[in-house]
């Protein structure tokens, strides 16, 4: 372990590495909304009431800081702080990736359905590899890209056929969560950028805790409430915090070594882990043993393939020429 933060570039940058690390956190990401609806039944917590969601979003995630800070200060021997002129820019991917998003994504959530909600947050594959292209620009944007893309979230669209799937839209729900995807690929962007000049770590943890520190407050001052724990309710909570403070500093570390673009279709993946998660969780096995999730985890798949094997062309080697 200790090798790998040491050399990380060496290691995050091979595309077996890319692969396995981007699927687990596509296992890790798939595994979170069947465990977050069985965390409201534990903590018996109302999802009309958004304070109380907000409220728990923001102990999760104050806990997945948490867990990172300590995990990168065992690691490195000293206690995990940013550079102090760093500060800034750990706030910036705090508001975008933890506050925003989560905000937007809850509140839609409870607007919307869950299968829609699933199918317009694949649209978030689209946004950051845009944003990485046209915004950021630390890419360059090509048909391959956007044919990758297009497979991906024909998959993503193919999981939840069947569904009650439907068009009709509010700003509320479908434009929150969409708001969601768009504040995910923004945050993707900055973390591209701001970890060259930060340790990955100390920002991942750092924006992890300060964005949850104001989700929660955000969350009490608002009135949210969480009136029961028990041993299975902390240890679900305990799991949430894991897995996002896992995934995305995986997901961090790919991303400084990386196209976005080679990162960003994994996420493709998202809602077929999390139809598997769901059947094994939440017993809803109708979805997962369809032909409909075949065709889309072969799209999925397609569509990872293309982007990596021929997203980014490769500088022409003049002596071999």
């Amino acid at each position: 372990m200790s090798v790998i933060f040491k050399e990380p570039e060496k290691t995050f940058s091979k595309t077996w590495a890319v692969c396995a690390c981007a699927l687990f956190c596509c296992v890790l990401w798939g595994s979170a909304f069947p465990c977050v609806k069985t965390g409201y039944k534990l903590f018996h917590i109302d999802t009309a009431f958004v304070p109380s969601v907000i409220l728990f979003a923001g102990i999760r995630f104050t806990l997945a800081g948490a867990f990172v800070i300590i995990f990168g200060s065992a690691t490195r021997r000293k206690f995990l702080l940013p550079k102090a002129k760093n500060w800034w820019r750990v706030c910036i991917i705090a508001i975008f990736q933890t506050v925003l998003q989560y905000t937007f994504y809850y509140i839609g959530l409870a607007s919307t359905s869950g299968v829609k909600a699933s199918v317009l947050n694949g649209l978030g594959v689209f946004f950051t590899i845009i944003a990485a292209c046209f915004v950021f620009r630390t890419e360059k944007f090509n048909l391959i890209k956007f044919a990758g893309c297009v497979l991906g979230f024909g998959g993503v669209v193919l999981i939840n056929l069947g569904g009650g799937f439907s068009f009709d839209f509010s700003l509320q729900g479908e434009g929150f969560i969409i708001f969601s995807g768009l504040s995910a690929a923004f945050a993707a962007g900055f973390v591209k950028i701001f970890s060259k000049s930060e340790d990955t770590t100390a920002i991942c943890g750092w924006q992890f805790f300060s964005g949850g520190i104001l989700l929660t407050v955000t969350g009490l001052a608002a009135g949210g409430r969480i009136t029961h724990i028990d041993v299975g309710a902390a240890f679900m909570l305990l799991y949430l915090a894991f897995l996002s403070a896992c995934a995305f500093t995986l997901q961090s570390f790919l991303l400084r070594y990386n196209p976005v673009s080679k990162v960003a279709v994994f996420k493709s993946a998202n809602p077929i882990f999390g139809a598997v998660f769901s059947a094994l969780i939440l017993g809803e096995s109708e979805q997962l043993l369809s032909l409909y999730t075949l065709l889309a985890l072969l799209l999925v798949c397609t569509g990872i393939f293309v982007i990596n094997k021929f997203g980014e062309k490769k500088p022409k080697n003049k002596k071999s020429e």
